[in-house]
């Protein structure tokens, strides 16, 4: 039997999905975590297949389910194309490493279940491309974070404001969309949408907030794919007009610049974290706005650089946190002997994430600076001072964490053997694409290419010829 004969895209959902309820009727911690890195480990598997099915040509068309779902219908549910099939391997991969490397004192009851179900919806999301199936899993992708501060007893009513305000505002652009509106009209909620789930000023708060009262590894896995970037890709620029993107450069770059000076002044690590997300996120989606073939590619390699980049980050801070709980930076803490991997990571990571030469974000930055300054060369001065800012706030935070006079403690603080996979998977990925950017880059490219020309067809005008 070929092995491209089965439907490896339905599965990279329906696993998890199917993993989530299996795991919740667990009776231990320890039993939910193997199964956790199982089933991660399978999705990651499917997604793979998927992706490689998908380049070479040799996805089947679909289960006999799928294809009936097909003909009743009229669309089909679940489809791979050149932009959404890299996103699939990462976002599984970004789960199994975050479940791999948890200890058992970061797990709780529902912990993981909510991991799988949030993975299971985000793959949803990102293996259609019908704006109605689009816009339900995007909706559904606020639960696993909400259900999490219920169950951990936290506050919500910041979330919940936030969340219901971005379901609210999704819903009403492709209502009007669908109805007909003018894409001056459909696309103006759809955009604020974008902001809010990307955390951009004034949309922000709701980040720091859930960073501060939910599960590291659900707050983690809800930012770090960065969502917010596909959603303004897939339903916001096809067929925006020009201000409306320009609006959104004009609203990502004062955030950008926002949460790079705030990151700064952190003295909680988490508060650090989520500042240091709102900035990038921010820089990805002013790429958006150039739409140019040069900056959306910059824009689309930057997404992948900046979501390994804030994983191994935040796995990183959650690894010191199984050892000391919540951390502060507010003095140096000298951690570095005791675990340099731990140290390594971080720092080559945070550099990573704003452009550090040979790393996968060298490349990605140097393509979205230079299309910033060949359109605009204030925006590509104000994205350098924001990538500046990023790089000055993660080198104080590594100071802090790991630099000063040695940490006595009888605890063992050495890094375990998962974390240490996890770390070096994530560090070959950072510096293999900044080694070899050629595949990484083409491929974004050709994703890049397909968009404009879409924008292009259904504006009926040339997109971005100016800049070429």
């Amino acid at each position: 039997m070929n092995i491209y004969s089965v439907s490896w895209l339905e599965l990279t959902v329906l696993v998890p999905l199917a993993g989530a309820v299996a795991v919740a009727v667990c009776r231990t911690d320890a039993t939910r975590r193997r199964w956790g890195i199982a089933i991660t480990g399978a999705a990651l598997g499917c997604s793979l297949l998927a992706w490689i099915g998908h380049e070479t040509g040799a996805s089947p068309g679909g289960s006999a389910a799928w294809e009936l779902f097909t003909r009743a219908f009229g669309f089909r549910l679940f489809a791979l194309d050149g932009l959404s099939a890299p996103l699939l391997p990462l976002v599984a991969l970004l789960h199994f490493l975050t479940v791999l490397a948890t200890t058992g004192s970061n797990h709780t009851r529902w912990s993981v279940p909510l991991l799988l179900a949030g993975e299971a919806v985000q793959l949803a999301a990102l293996g259609v491309r019908d704006p109605w199936p689009l816009t339900l899993f995007l909706a559904l992708g606020v639960l696993p974070a909400y259900l999490d501060l219920r169950v951990r007893g936290m506050a919500t009513r910041v979330y919940a404001i936030h969340a219901g305000l971005f379901v609210a505002l999704l819903a009403a652009g492709a209502v009007l969309l669908g109805a007909g509106a003018s894409p001056a009209v459909g696309c103006v909620p759809l955009l604020l949408a974008v902001f809010v789930r990307s955390g951009t000023a004034p949309f922000h708060l709701w980040v720091p907030d859930l960073f501060e009262k939910a599960s590291f590894a659900v707050a983690l896995l809800f930012v770090t794919p960065i969502i917010g970037v596909y959603m303004a890709v897939r339903l916001v620029l096809p067929v925006c007009p020009e201000w409306i993107l320009q609006a959104l450069g004009f609203v990502s770059l004062l955030t950008a610049i926002l949460g790079a000076g705030l990151s700064i002044v952190q003295t909680d690590a988490r508060r650090f974290f989520a500042y240091q997300f709102i900035s990038h996120a921010a820089m990805v989606m002013v790429g958006l706005q150039l739409n140019t073939p040069i900056s959306l590619t910059g824009a689309l390699c930057l997404w992948f650089s900046v979501a390994l980049s804030l994983a191994g980050q935040g796995l990183v801070l959650r690894a010191l946190e199984s050892r000391f709980g919540r951390i502060t930076i507010t003095g140096f803490r000298g951690l570095y002997e005791h675990s340099p991997p731990l140290a390594i990571c971080f720092l080559l990571t945070g550099l990573g994430s704003v452009g550090f030469p040979g790393t996968l974000g060298f490349i990605a930055a140097e393509l979205l600076a230079g299309g910033a300054v060949g359109a605009n060369p204030l925006v590509g001065v104000v994205m350098i001072v924001a990538a500046a800012l990023n790089g000055i706030a993660v080198v104080r935070v590594y100071f802090l964490l790991f630099t000063g006079g040695r940490h006595q403690t009888s605890v063992p603080l050495g890094i375990t053997g998962r974390e240490r996979f996890a770390v070096l998977v994530l560090a070959a990925l950072i510096l293999g694409g900044g080694l070899y950017p050629q595949p990484g880059v083409e491929s974004r490219h050709h994703a890049a290419a397909v968009t404009l020309r879409d924008r292009q067809e259904r504006l009926g005008s040339p997109v971005g010829a100016k800049h070429e």
